[in-house]
């Protein structure tokens, strides 16, 4: 008995929320259409606007918050509602600030919120308003966030078809104006406040492609092959249950065109291009950070890797000693290496290339070597 009361009761409380929610839209739709009549077009859709805030109840609405990075990694609906915000043009009176922007793929430019202000969109008869917030940490750190809010009668429809529609919007909207991104630390901090690692980017403007390559015609066919056989085997790498990465060691005399065939797979796949120094890293956590930061579809590139002392073959006493005592002061080692390109780590990410060059295979660890963390080797002559 007690069940069918609480039962009905919520019913009814639903029923009066709805009511009361078509009477407060009825009630502003007319005060829009005498406004309109009464003010000019900026001054009415002002004076609806702080009305609309005003009167609203608080059991109508929720907000969901969505900050700019989930845990160590970036927060993939923060930045699906970033592009996606940028095809908005419906802006309302009370946003007085917006950011204006345009890559070299865009025909026009694009706007995109500045702190505090806000959109409105629709979908399937849900209205929906997007704010952008910046909060001051007591570091003196910002803090990004949108804020959607909503009825929140269309919760349901709101988490199951809204948010995929946006990160699908998002994704194709990247697609229509991919411009392949060069990164590296070495263009920002090397961290921000938390201690996540950072990179700064510029547009990878490289002209090389496969078509325009001197190289052995042969091997040329079969790099292009094993990189569209890669990209297609998403169930594949699911079903065997491996990572969904490629590791291409590349390896020949300086000057032989490394670095070329490195910006030809780029401008292929449409993959960016993340370039690290191993020299750079002072140990094997920063090493995992910077592997959370790299986005999917991505291409890690660490050149000379035999240049890095603690990762060459280590049958000399004087390097084993070396490795003995970076370990113990918990520095980069060839086992933190190991299970970035193979171990539990390297699972963080998706459709990701790693490509190692060397002018001197010989001088690599043999473990390095392996199917898995390298598993095509290509020589590069003149």
């Amino acid at each position: 008995m007690c069940v069918f009361w609480k039962k009905r009761l919520k019913r009814r409380r639903s029923s009066l929320e709805d009511e009361s929610y078509a009477s407060f839209a009825g009630s502003m739709m007319l005060v829009r259409s005498i406004a309109r009549d009464l003010f000019p077009q900026p001054l009415s859709s002002y004076i609806f606007s702080k009305l609309s805030r005003l009167f609203s109840t608080p059991f109508s609405s929720i907000t969901l918050v969505i900050e700019e990075f989930s845990g160590a990694a970036r927060n993939q609906v923060y930045a699906a509602a970033e592009v996606y915000l940028r095809t908005i043009n419906n802006i309302t009176p009370s946003t007085h600030r917006l950011c204006v922007g345009k890559n070299i793929r865009q025909k026009t430019v694009s706007l995109a919120l500045d702190n505090s202000g806000q959109l409105e969109d629709a979908f399937d008869n849900v209205n929906l308003t997007w704010r952008f917030k910046v909060r001051k940490e007591k570091s003196g750190a910002e803090q990004r966030q949108f804020e959607l809010s909503f009825h929140k009668k269309h919760k349901d429809k709101v988490m199951e078809s809204y948010f995929p529609y946006v990160l699908a919007r998002a994704d194709a909207i990247k697609e229509e104006q991919r411009v392949v991104q060069l990164y590296s630390r070495h263009l920002m901090s090397d961290t921000d406040f938390k201690g996540r690692c950072t990179w700064g980017s510029v547009n990878l403007e490289h002209p090389s492609t496969f078509d325009m390559m001197e190289m052995d015609p042969v091997t040329k066919r079969m790099i292009v092959e094993d990189l569209e056989r890669f990209v297609r085997r998403r169930e594949f790498y699911k079903k065997v249950g491996k990572a969904w990465k490629r590791g291409y060691l590349l390896y020949g005399s300086p000057g032989t065109g490394k670095s070329s065939l490195i910006a030809a797979m780029a401008n292929y796949l449409k993959f960016d291009v993340y370039d690290l120094e191993l020299t750079s890293i002072q140990n094997n956590n920063e090493l995992r950070r910077v592997l959370l930061s790299m986005t999917n579809r991505s291409i890690l590139v660490i050149e000379d890797i035999d240049c890095s002392v603690d990762i060459q073959n280590g049958e000399s006493n004087k390097r084993s000693q070396d490795i003995s005592q970076r370990s113990a002061s918990n520095k980069l080692t060839l086992s933190g290496l190991l299970n970035f390109t193979d171990g539990l780590w390297s699972s963080c990410g998706d459709e990701r290339i790693i490509v190692f060059t060397t002018n001197h295979k010989e001088q690599l660890d043999p473990a390095l070597l392996r199917p898995g963390r390298m598993d095509l080797h290509i020589y590069m002559s003149y």
